[in-house]
């Protein structure tokens, strides 16, 4: 299976992969110069790095994540979520159109939700988020 996985991965990189993490790192770079969003930012790269390889991780909800994730996620959704998420769409069309691209159309798609929400979250291996821990 792990072979399988670093196949997706390196597939997904060159594909789409380095793109769209280089779309969150720019949204980091703008929460590290605004200061007051730097938690965003550090969200922002968390997911850069899953977005990059994500085959054989997924996310999950951390259980002590509160009210103040969720006021954040509303501000991030306004300020970059929305981009970002749109980022994903447009990505996922051309991928779409190849055979060879079509499963990586859907592993954009599942990526929207994070995008528009990625605070509360965190990567863990896939082995992990279903009873691993």
């Amino acid at each position: 299976m792990k072979v399988f996985n670093l196949l997706l991965n390196i597939l997904w990189l060159i594909l789409c992969g380095l793109w769209m993490a280089i779309g969150y790192l720019i949204a980091a770079l703008i929460c590290f110069v605004l200061i007051v969003t730097i938690p965003f930012g550090i969200a922002s790269l968390r997911i850069a790095g899953f977005v990059l390889w994500p085959f054989g991780r997924t996310t999950v909800e951390k259980p002590n994540a509160g009210a103040p994730s969720c006021v954040g996620n509303v501000i991030w959704l306004v300020f970059a979520g929305w981009w970002l998420a749109l980022a994903h769409l447009v990505t996922s069309i051309p991928l779409f159109l190849s055979v060879v691209g079509i499963p990586f159309g859907w592993a954009n798609l599942k990526l929207i939700p994070l995008s528009l929400m990625p605070l509360g979250r965190e990567v863990v291996p896939t082995d992990e988020a279903f009873g691993g821990r």
